[in-house]
């Protein structure tokens, strides 16, 4: 941070020079010049969640009902998700963050199953062997009957 002092070097140069970005540069400086140490492991680091609408533990409490029921058979309509949700903030949400608030609770898209749990693949197949030969030729080929002469 003496750089600019010393060489008369412009927040940008110095950037260049350090390898860092100029905004981070900016950072640094500010950081020096109100007395702090840099790299001290005193100030905690930026991470969290800064533009959060609601706290996890709020969010569980408009969840809960929802996914209970979900759990126990019922369907989760995000529509109805959004509905109490935009009522307990006060403000309308976009429909895709009510959806990364389902992902970050662990909540998946649930696909239906691609066979009946009642179905008998045996016999599905004996009854595909068996009608084929039923029907006439033409019908299992698509193509229309030559006609006799």
């Amino acid at each position: 941070m003496v750089l600019p002092l010393d060489y008369g070097l412009s927040l940008e140069q110095t950037a260049q020079v350090i390898g860092r970005s100029p905004a981070w540069t900016c950072r640094l400086r500010n950081r020096f010049l109100a007395g702090e140490i840099v790299g001290d492991g005193q100030r905690p680091s930026r991470g969290g969640r800064r533009r959060q609408n609601l706290t996890l533990e709020q969010e569980r409490t408009v969840l809960a009902p929802f996914l209970d029921r979900a759990r126990t058979g019922g369907i989760l309509v995000v529509g109805q998700l959004k509905s109490e949700l935009e009522a307990t903030l006060g403000r309308p949400m976009a429909p895709s963050s009510v959806y990364n608030l389902l992902h970050r609770h662990g909540w998946r898209k649930l696909a239906p199953d691609k066979r009946h749990p009642q179905s008998d693949p045996v016999a599905q197949e004996e009854w595909k062997k068996n009608s084929q030969n039923a029907l006439p030729r033409s019908a299992r080929t698509g193509r229309a009957k030559a006609p006799s002469s």
